[in-house]
């Protein structure tokens, strides 16, 4: 399902415009990225928590050359599904 898609059902499961669907939804994300950017954690009880996972430095290796570098720390947004959600999928 691409966005398009997902605010066609949204809009029909709601009752609403699809520009209004399309306006939460877009509502909906950027609250989270801003929420993940501020480094904070968003956590819908049945459905998942989106939260920022943090990564070390690292050691890896150039997969053209073979050659030993080195990874920097970085941030990366995470989604950890809720009980619930894992339960409907399957079931």
């Amino acid at each position: 399902m691409n966005k398009t898609e997902l605010i066609a059902a949204v809009a029909e499961k709601a009752e609403l415009s699809k520009k209004d669907a399309e306006k939460a939804i877009k509502a909906f994300t950027d609250v989270v990225s801003e929420e993940l950017v501020n480094g904070g954690k968003i956590q819908l009880v049945g459905f998942g928590t989106f939260e920022v996972a943090e990564r070390g430095e690292r050691e890896g290796r150039n997969p053209k050359t073979g050659e030993t570098m080195m990874i920097s720390a970085s941030r990366t947004p995470k989604f950890k599904a809720g009980k619930a959600l894992k339960d409907m999928v399957n079931a």
